[in-house]
């Protein structure tokens, strides 16, 4: 599928606005009182305990670590299964890079510090999640976990495009580019996101999945408002800019061919899949351009209802109403 209106006229980039300020998401966190976020090092901890001494080791830890070693260390099996996670080569040679790489996280943990002080500016009294750092053994497709109150950052997903075992893995290019250090507190606050929020049914036309999807990065937005934006969707630098020059063009293309209340799956899988590019626009073009533009959408909802808090915004299911409301219209 070619989307018509736009084939002949994307060589030529268009100036638009980024659909909305962001003055209600520039709040002023520095009366919010909260201790340093400190990322405890289960991953370095671990991999340096004595392997001769394996169960004396543990039992040492387990103070500090009781979320992950709250388990019977006298249990062979279990020590085995432990012994096999530390001597597994691929597991070691993760470590050694996250070694090299994050053997000081001064910075990501006062990114952390500050997201987290946004985050009780919106909800006062919530229980800001002790943070661990841990060796996934590349588990991909959860960077960052979260369960029981507890933040889980693995370290091994956010090595850089010349860390070798992605490329063997098998994983693609566009994903590799995501795995650095500058997505590591992005992807703390979407996983936060979807606890507060959890994820429902996103409808079955592409407004409902845009707006959907929007709702989960203004709340990124909210928690990293001094953030560049690419780094909060998931674009390279190149990929925003392309976007943000052809985003009025773009929305003409979605109006003018009817699409916002399709329920093509093919058509909607076009803007909301993840994958290298949108190739009916341009290769230049990043995917996953209905994420982006149901942000423009929510963006602009919530700096226009003055009276909406992020909660009542967060938890509005009518997308209709939201772009209603939102006035969005990008100017050509």
């Amino acid at each position: 599928m070619r989307l018509v209106a736009v084939c002949s006229g994307l060589c030529l980039l268009i100036l638009a606005g980024c659909g909305g300020g962001k003055h209600r998401l520039e709040v002023n966190v520095s009366d919010v009182a909260l201790a340093d976020v400190k990322i405890h090092r289960y991953d370095i901890d671990l991999f340096n305990v004595n392997r001769g001494q394996l169960q004396q080791g543990l039992e040492a830890l387990r103070p500090a670590y009781r979320f992950f070693l709250e388990t019977d260390l006298s249990d062979p099996g279990k020590l085995s299964e432990m012994q096999s996670y530390l001597d597994s080569p691929r597991n070691a040679g993760f470590f050694a890079a996250v070694d090299s790489q994050y053997n000081r996280v001064q910075g990501i943990e006062k990114d952390l510090t500050l997201a987290m002080k946004h985050y009780l500016y919106y909800y006062p009294g919530a229980k800001v999640p002790r943070v661990y750092a841990y060796i996934s053994g590349g588990e991909y497709n959860y960077p960052v976990q979260f369960a029981d109150s507890v933040l889980l950052i693995g370290f091994d997903n956010y090595l850089g495009k010349d860390f070798k075992p992605y490329v063997s893995d098998g994983l693609p290019a566009y994903r590799i580019n995501r795995m650095t250090a500058d997505h590591v507190v992005p992807d703390c606050m979407k996983v936060l996101g979807r606890i507060n929020y959890p994820q429902q049914f996103p409808g079955n036309n592409l407004l409902e999945q845009m707006v959907e999807a929007g709702k989960y990065l203004l709340f990124v937005d909210a928690m990293m408002p001094d953030a560049a934006n690419n780094l909060k969707i998931g674009y390279s630098a190149k990929q925003h800019d392309w976007i943000v020059k052809n985003e009025a063009h773009v929305w003409a293309a979605i109006i003018e061919n009817r699409m916002l209340f399709t329920t093509d799956g093919k058509l909607i899988r076009t803007f909301m899949a993840d994958g290298p590019f949108t190739a009916e626009f341009s290769k230049d073009a990043p995917s996953r351009l209905g994420e982006w533009f149901g942000w423009q959408i929510v963006k602009n909802y919530y700096e226009k209802q003055s009276g909406v808090t992020l909660q009542e915004l967060m938890n509005e299911k009518d997308a209709q109403k939201i772009l209603s409301g939102s006035g969005y219209k990008p100017e050509k």
